[in-house]
């Protein structure tokens, strides 16, 4: 099966400048950083009710979808490390919104439970998607299908085959 991985050269040639594509307006990585910028600074506001910071709220959907997971599970949904992960789940259980505690069958692995002031946050919750929806003047639907497409975007460079860049 032939891979579907790009490489310079086989991208199609443009009629642009080759410096145009070195303008910042142009990096796919600036747009999606500066997207994940303003989405963090909108979601700041939707969250404080909850009393949730952005990360933390990440960590709650990933448990209100599968309450019982183990740490490395939750590790590896959201993409984060342990020394990044563990003082957020140290400072949630202080807040009485989850546990952690040892598996009855592997004690070497830490399962992290809702308490009922973390579930009880899910129902409150619920407001925070069509809000965003409407702050980015976007239906549902056009959310979950940009979503979609930036899941799709993420596994595509994550299985990218970059060759080592050459000196010119």
């Amino acid at each position: 099966m032939p891979s579907k991985t790009k490489h310079n050269s086989d991208v199609p040639q443009s009629a642009d400048k080759p410096v145009d594509w070195l303008r910042l307006d142009r990096q796919l990585c600036f747009a999606l950083y500066a997207s994940s910028l303003a989405m963090t600074k909108l979601y700041k506001p939707l969250l404080e009710p909850l009393g949730l910071t952005y990360p933390q709220y990440l960590v709650m959907l990933v448990l209100w979808e599968q309450d019982g997971i183990s740490v490395s599970t939750l590790g590896e949904r959201l993409s984060l490390d342990s020394g990044t992960l563990t003082p957020l789940l140290k400072r949630m259980e202080a807040a009485s919104l989850l546990k952690r505690q040892r598996a009855a069958q592997d004690e070497r692995r830490v399962d992290i439970v809702l308490t009922p002031t973390g579930l009880s946050l899910k129902a409150r919750a619920l407001a925070i998607p069509p809000q965003l929806a409407c702050a980015a003047a976007c239906s549902l639907e056009e959310l979950s299908s940009l979503t979609r497409r930036l899941h799709e975007l993420r596994q595509q460079l994550a299985d990218a085959d970059i060759p080592p860049a050459t000196s010119v």
